[in-house]
């Protein structure tokens, strides 16, 4: 069994941005020489989220839309977690979106459905963060 481990870094100039990271992956893959096996790709900060779907702009606005209305950014005061800093409905958007997924390999390519697409969410930006790659297999 094979063991590959990548970081990609990131840093979004906007509090939330929404990144394909699906070519870098696919890279990671191709790198590790695993031909049969299991990607994991997750964010490896609580304030960003590694999620999988359709690579659509309007989709991707409806994604802030709706995270906006379940957790709005705005007022701080609203969260007990602000204070030190104020980014309480990144953490709360972030359990919504989730912290990782996890795609097989076949044939020494990502398994992904038709439209499907890899992303890293960023939603407190302005810093660099990172999301880590893991491939395990033959």
């Amino acid at each position: 069994m094979k063991s590959y481990r990548k970081e990609l870094w990131f840093a979004s100039p906007a509090r939330r941005e929404i990144i394909n990271i699906t070519r870098e992956v696919e890279l990671a893959v191709k790198e590790s020489g695993v031909q049969e096996g299991l990607c994991l790709v997750n964010a490896m900060h609580i304030t960003a989220s590694v999620f999988i779907n359709d690579h659509e702009s309007g989709l991707h606005a409806d994604y802030e839309v709706w995270l906006e209305k379940l957790a709005p950014e705005k007022p701080y005061s609203q969260y007990r977690h602000n204070g030190y800093e104020d980014n309480a409905d990144a953490h709360l958007k972030r359990t919504i979106m989730g912290r990782e997924t996890v795609v097989a390999i076949t044939g020494g390519k990502l398994d992904l459905g038709t439209w499907e697409q890899i992303f890293y969410y960023e939603l407190d930006g302005k810093r660099k963060k990172r999301a880590l790659i893991k491939i395990i297999g033959a």
